[in-house]
């Protein structure tokens, strides 16, 4: 296994340096986080009462889809939480990610399509609907002129967004890039019934009971949801020098597929050992040293047992604490794992972890320690924090407090 001090000597360090963050919980980091630890909304996880012309004039409201909106307000408090940006704007990047972009754009012209002729479709349905659009908003409102990419990797996305944009500084590519993930595919649109929750209810994938429920025995499917957050990612020498508040760091991140089912995670969570392995490889860390995980655990039967199997062959049993974070914000695809980075973030910031809201009886095939009934306190140390896709895309993170 490598070593910290081996990391030093051919890679940078990564700070955090500024996290926004728009949720069904709260929006800005403060009230998501009190949301965390309180009870969980009911019902689908709709993002209510945001107001996008606090980000857009309302003609740019217009011609931006909800999903991008989402990343443009994320990075805005992310950018500002972290003082702003002064890196040079060519090794200032955007990582981005996204699993289905515009689907709220894509299904109001399908309407219009379909009841109005192809000549009434709008001109800006492609710019609109296309996954990139978070990400060129967000290049193009800083003027932000190094890479600027989109990740589209199912419910890994967000992860997998902070851990490209992570090497990218660490590799020296970059000074600064702002990174996350965003999703809006709760899209009733006029009197049509959303065309995303309609797909996932037929598959079976959604709760039928309209709980979220990581774990415990009585799971039925995920909440679906929706949100987007950001993070501010800097080179660790860079933000010291020009007093920045510093979160954490940014410690190692993996990426694995299974290669075996376009929704279904390999029996034995085998994708997600690998994928465990070698982020704690990456950061230079034993299982031992991890302090508490943030897993997937998005209440569906096979993807619970599935992580927790995954966990136990790393960790042992029943290893650290783990928390699942969607028994409070559902699940919002792409934008989950953005938002769980968060969550890490500030959770080592206030020394608790949040609890799994919607867990009452653990599921006796699961042998983990997971955090329920109220935050618990820990010592912060580094944290894993998973994120498991359809099509087998497995993303990891290992983050841990800010240290000289």
């Amino acid at each position: 296994m490598a070593t910290a001090a081996g990391h030093a000597h051919r890679r940078r360090r990564v700070a955090v340096t500024g996290v926004g963050v728009v949720s069904c919980c709260g929006t800005g980091k403060d009230a998501f986080f009190a949301g965390l630890c309180a009870p969980a909304p009911e019902g689908i996880r709709r993002v209510k009462d945001f107001d996008a012309t606090a980000f857009f004039d309302p003609k740019e409201a217009r011609q931006t889809d909800r999903f991008a909106q989402f990343s443009v307000a994320a990075a805005a408090m992310a950018i500002e939480d972290a003082g702003g940006l002064s890196a040079d704007p060519l090794r200032s990047g955007v990582i981005f990610g996204t699993g289905v972009g515009g689907l709220e754009t894509l299904q109001e012209q399908l309407g219009v399509l379909i009841t109005k002729g192809a000549r009434r479709v709008s001109p800006r349905l492609v710019p609109m609907m296309m996954a990139n659009a978070g990400a060129a908003a967000i290049s193009m409102r800083w003027g932000l002129r190094g890479p600027c990419e989109t990740v589209v990797t199912a419910c890994a996305a967000g992860t997998q967004s902070i851990g490209n944009a992570f090497r990218l500084i660490a590799e020296g590519r970059c000074d600064l890039v702002v990174t996350g993930s965003a999703e809006a595919a709760i899209n009733d649109v006029g009197e049509q019934p959303s065309i995303g929750v309609a797909a996932f209810t037929n598959m079976t994938a959604m709760s039928t009971s309209g709980v979220s429920r990581p774990f415990d025995v009585r799971r039925d499917g995920f909440v679906i949801a929706e949100g987007g957050a950001a993070l501010i990612l800097e080179d660790y020498e860079r933000a010291e020098a020009r007093g920045a508040h510093i979160y954490g760091e940014v410690l190692g991140a993996a990426s694995t597929a299974d290669a075996y089912h376009i929704t279904a995670p390999a029996p034995g969570g085998a994708g997600a050992i690998a994928c465990m392995e070698l982020a704690l490889e990456d950061a230079g860390l034993t299982p031992g040293q991890i302090a508490h995980i943030n897993g997937h655990g998005t209440s569906t039967p096979l993807n619970d047992l599935a992580e927790a199997e995954a966990i136990n062959k790393v960790f042992g049993n029943p290893g650290p604490p783990v928390t699942s974070i969607k028994g409070v914000t559902g699940h919002s695809l792409a934008a989950a794992g953005a938002l769980e980075a968060v969550a890490v973030i500030l959770s080592l910031q206030r020394q608790v972890i949040p609890p799994t809201d919607g867990l009452e009886q653990l599921d006796p095939e699961i042998h983990l320690d997971v955090v329920t009934g109220a935050p618990r306190p820990f010592a912060p140390g580094p944290v894993l924090s998973n994120s498991f896709g359809f099509g087998g895309h497995n993303g990891c993170l290992v983050i841990g407090p800010a240290s000289p």
